[in-house]
């Protein structure tokens, strides 16, 4: 055997092969020994295992033997690793480490539409699916990147292109500086996937809808594609689809929502997805552990926000502030639910920052053991990799870290990070332990001076005091070694130019040699001999730092006003009100309402509370809660699918956002229901979906259960765009808004006679639902005359248009209407925000209700929705129309249009305890909603908000403060930006408005 030092073995190092096997040798062979034996280490095999004294054999770039009682080769090149452990090297499952990013330019713009692909040859017609791609025909080794990613511990990355909905494949590949041969793993590792179109160049899909649309879209043509039908010839991307699904699947949610809306797909079409998630899963624990999917997390944990200026302060939301304290917790609380998940550096300006935050993680439950096993074991096992990495055994890859302790000690420094074999060196400094006690001899002139040296510190950052025999005083000098050298510089004159400088090497085992010069100048040779070990001595001065455990809890949504418990359902007796019903018995004087399983049980006089909760209605107003027939909250990633002129396939319910403001905003206005709208630039837009307003709920929880399809449709200046000096979508006039129409059913009609073994087109499905009267119509109307052109495509395809919204010249055709069986929802007094509704009146909704239509007020704005009671009383004023018919507009009018009022929209027996209590008629201007109750459950409670306003304001004093400290302690921290509404401590929001022009 031979031994050699750490400095040497870093030299004369050989890699796997110096050249690859069916490659020609250029020049002069040189094979030398790739045998390695590191002995007397501490080795953690995984996350389980750990050996002690241990020993481990590599060869050729594999693991050959590790364990205790192993026995050494005898051509092995020997190192001792006495103190130090052993690690398997991690690995990320989410990089574009090699892999240089898409050249395309950006997408059209908002007016110059481009429906094709540009991209040449036998592919799909859309840019922003390329599952075609393959990472390892791309990928080129970027040892730049690499060293700084072995630096952070990594040995291994699944590197992709991170470009488009539907990415191609990844390949797993080391961190070597060997040619691309030699790291890649496997060329084919996993397929990706994303919401995200990238760097397409088309319009289509320009929404989040439209990506999820295009995604479920994709799965059916796959599956259509394999009987290989004449019709497509060859599609090359989706044969790339196709094979790929054998691969494990990774898709890029980034947001907990996001997340949800990737695993419905995935139950959808039988695929189990790796979520890539966006660390802000802890705020819905409870739905992410029932997706029971496998997570790959980052840990870029949030930067306090420098709030030390109370203007910064004032900008910033809770949510963020909360944010910031509560991401570390994330990593433990997946343990403790135990879900599957590995992490990833993805996200991080810098990879060093990478083990400090594994660290912050562990400070704030999290496991060391668990966090081993999610860099090692976890993400090898998700790519069916565990047979090459991921742990110390035999036959698997010789990719390990050497340590100076445990991994995730904050002192513990990093030496060596061996991949396929090789070394490459982290920290040269500190392999050894110099520290002790010493004496110096050093020559000058053939006469001899003696020194005592005492090396303390720390093993990798050394400092040294020297003492010349006979004297009492110690001084500091300089002390540094750099692997087998070793530098010493004093003074002892009070003229500092005057310096000592000795320079020299290790002879044997803390035995120096060297020379130098006097401060006088003159040569010097010197030896230092180890005498007696370094005793620490203990600072009983230090005192040790305390890591804060951070024990705030989620609120649910994560923001102001949301609830840190859910609000239940209770039986409650509302005594002595007056009860608006919006039924026949119309307005009830001191009268009981009694709600019991969050169903209305009784109304009456002087009933039994029996064990109900009793509310005192004495003075107050008890209506049902109002329905807002067109609003466009509660949505994200765009209102609009405004790409091309018939989107009937996209559908709000898969774009639903739960934490929206606007919800609780609006529950304060006494608004129960709300039908969320797909916008307004399309003829033939997306599918709507109703909403129970339950704050705080998931988005499948708010949905309205059982109740008929709508889906938008769009007339006039916002589907023809005639502004758009560039626009080359069609149609371009009210003419071929027509046309559009009748293309679109009778493409319906066609395809409905097509017979099995049919390609199932989303939009043609949804267009055969209105035909077949299963789905149903409302449509943004303004000009009476393209009112009557689509209630006549309506009779001539056999449908109905179930409500004109908008309608603002209703009043010009309310007969025509109501005698093709449409209903009205209109807006109370806008007028005059551009020229299609010159003609609109206050009196509109008066006189298509003296006409017999079902008449509602709408708001399709997030402020106006919070006063539609005052929306609807406006025409009282303007029409006569009575207070029982005016709030009827807010109420069981719209519960009629959208087929559910058998469940909502008054105060009867067996509907939904869906109501508001006010402390004034509900028509009045002075009217407020004390309680507004969904389902026997109160969702907004005066008092309640006063009380959170306050908590919300010390909340926010904490945090700040908190900030305020972390600055001052020396951490990072990122400029203030504005993210919320002042007034209402919440964030803005403002996509949710439904184009760039008035609807």
């Amino acid at each position: 055997m031979k031994y050699v030092s750490l400095l040497l073995l870093c030299f004369c190092m050989y890699t796997i092969a110096a050249a690859q096997e069916t490659f020609p040798v250029n020049g002069v062979s040189d094979v030398r020994s790739d045998q390695y034996a590191f002995t007397n280490a501490t080795i953690v095999k995984d996350a389980q295992t750990t050996w002690q004294n241990a020993t481990l054999v590599i060869k050729h770039g594999k693991i050959i033997a590790a364990g205790t009682n192993i026995a050494v080769p005898k051509d092995a090149v020997v190192i001792d690793c006495k103190g130090k452990y052993i690690y398997p090297s991690f690995i990320d499952l989410f990089s574009n480490y090699g892999i240089a990013a898409n050249k395309s330019a950006g997408g059209g713009d908002f007016f110059n539409y481009i429906n094709e692909s540009p991209v040449k040859g036998a592919y799909g017609w859309n840019e922003s699916l390329r599952p075609e791609t393959d990472a390892s025909k791309i990928f080129a080794a970027d040892n730049g990147k690499a060293e700084d990613l072995r630096g952070a511990g990594f040995g291994v990355v699944l590197s992709h292109r991170q470009d488009g909905i539907a990415r191609g494949t990844g390949t797993l590949v080391t961190l070597t500086d060997e040619r691309e041969n030699f790291a890649m793993l496997k060329d084919k590792a996993a397929a990706f996937y994303s919401f995200s179109t990238g760097t397409s160049t088309q319009d289509y899909p320009g929404s989040l809808m439209g990506a999820i649309t295009l995604l479920r879209q994709t799965y059916l043509d796959a599956q259509w594609y394999k009987s290989r039908p004449v019709t497509e010839g060859t599609n090359l991307s989706l044969q790339a689809w196709i094979d790929n699904q054998s691969l494990p699947q990774i898709f890029e949610a980034d947001d907990k929502w996001n997340d949800l809306r990737a695993i419905k797909i995935a139950n959808e079409f039988g695929v189990q997805y790796i979520i890539k998630g966006g660390g802000n899963e802890y705020q819905r624990m409870e739905e992410i552990k029932a997706a029971k999917a496998a997570y790959i997390i980052p840990v870029n944990f949030p930067a306090a926000v420098d709030v030390e200026d109370p203007n910064d302060a004032r900008v910033v939301a809770l949510s963020v502030m909360k944010h910031w304290e509560m991401a570390p917790l994330q990593p433990g609380m997946f343990e403790k639910a135990n879900i599957n998940f590995a992490f990833t550096a993805a996200g991080l300006k810098s990879p060093g920052d990478f083990l400090a935050n594994i660290r912050k993680a562990i400070e704030n439950g999290l496991s060391p053991a668990k966090a081993l096993d999610a860099l090692t074991k976890a993400p090898a096992s998700m790519i069916g990799a565990y047979d090459k990495v991921g742990s110390i055994e035999a036959g698997k890859l010789a990719n390990f870290i050497i340590t100076s302790g445990p991994i995730f000690e904050e002192k513990t420094v990093m030496y060596q990070n061996w991949i396929q074999g090789k070394s490459f060196v982290l920290n040269e400094n500190g392999w050894n332990d110099y520290r002790g006690n010493y004496t110096l001899t050093v020559k000058e002139n053939n006469q001899s001076k003696t020194y005592t040296v005492a090396v303390n510190g720390t093993p990798d950052d050394l400092s040294a005091t020297l003492q010349p025999l006979g004297d009492t005083v110690k001084h500091d000098i300089k002390f540094a070694v750099n692997g087998k050298m070793v530098k010493l510089n004093w003074s002892l004159k009070a003229d500092s130019s005057k310096l000592t400088s000795l320079t020299g090497l290790i002879s044997s085992d803390k035995v120096w040699l060297g020379n130098g010069y006097s401060g006088n100048g003159n040569a010097l040779s010197w030896n230092m001999q180890y005498v007696s070990a370094y005793t620490e001595k203990p600072d009983t001065a230090k005192k040790e730092e305390k890591k804060e455990v951070v024990t705030a809890k989620v609120m649910y949504p994560f923001m102001g006003f949301g609830w840190a418990e859910a609000p239940k359902q209770e039986d409650m007796l509302i005594k002595n009100t007056t009860v608006w019903t919006s039924e026949q018995e119309g307005v009830l004087q001191n009268t009981d309402v009694l709600i019991k399983g969050g169903k209305i049980a009784a109304i009456g006089k002087n009933l039994n509370a029996g064990n109900a909760k009793v509310v005192d209605g004495t003075g107050k107003h008890l209506s049902a809660g109002i329905i807002d027939e067109h609003s466009h909250i509660a949505a994200t990633g765009g209102i609009n699918e405004c790409s091309q002129s018939v989107t009937a396939e996209v559908r709000i319910a898969d774009v639903i956002n739960p934490d929206d403001i606007n919800i609780y905003r609006q529950l304060a206005g006494g608004v129960t229901s709300a039908h969320i709208l797909h916008g307004s630039c399309n003829t033939i837009g997306g599918q709507t979906q109703l909403l129970k307003l339950r704050w705080g709920r998931n988005a499948e929880d708010m949905k309205f259960a059982n109740w008929d399809g709508f889906i938008k449709f769009a007339l006039g200046e916002n589907v023809k765009r005639s502004f758009g000096q560039r626009n080359n979508r069609f149609p371009d006039t009210r003419m071929g808004v027509e046309q559009v129409l009748i293309d679109a059913f009778t493409r319906a009609r066609d395809y409905e006679k097509l017979g099995a073994g049919k390609r199932k087109d989303l939009e043609l499905e949804i267009l055969l639902e209105i035909l077949n009267k299963k789905r149903f119509i409302t449509c943004h109307s303004y000009v009476q005359s393209e009112i009557n052109m689509l209630m006549h495509v309506a009779d001539t395809f056999g449908f109905k248009v179930n409500t004109f919204t908008h309608i603002l010249e209703g009043y010009k055709v309310a007969d025509k209407m109501k005698a093709h069986g449409a209903a009205a929802s209109t807006f109370s007094d806008w007028w005059a925000y551009k020229m299609e509704v010159q003609d609109a009146i206050a009196y509109n909704a008066a006189i298509m209700q003296k006409v017999g239509l079902i008449v509602a007020i709408n708001s399709d704005d997030a402020e106006m929705a919070r006063h539609l009671n005052r929306e609807a009383a406006k025409s009282i004023k303007y029409g006569n129309v009575t207070e029982t018919d005016a709030l009827n507009m807010n109420t069981i009018n719209p519960a009629i249009m959208l087929h559910v009022a058998d469940r909502v929209g008054s105060i009867k027996v067996g509907k939904d305890a869906d109501v508001v209590l006010w402390n004034e008629s509900p028509v009045s201007v002075y009217a407020k909603a004390e309680k507004t109750i969904i389902d026997g459950i109160v969702y907004f409670d005066i008092e309640k908000d006063k009380q959170m306003q306050q908590q919300i304001a010390a909340e926010r004093n904490r945090l700040i403060q908190k900030m305020i400290a972390a600055k001052k302690g020396g951490s990072k921290t990122t400029p203030a930006t504005v993210t919320f509404d002042v007034v209402n401590e919440c964030e803005i929001d403002m996509q949710h408005s439904h184009s760039i022009w008035r609807p």
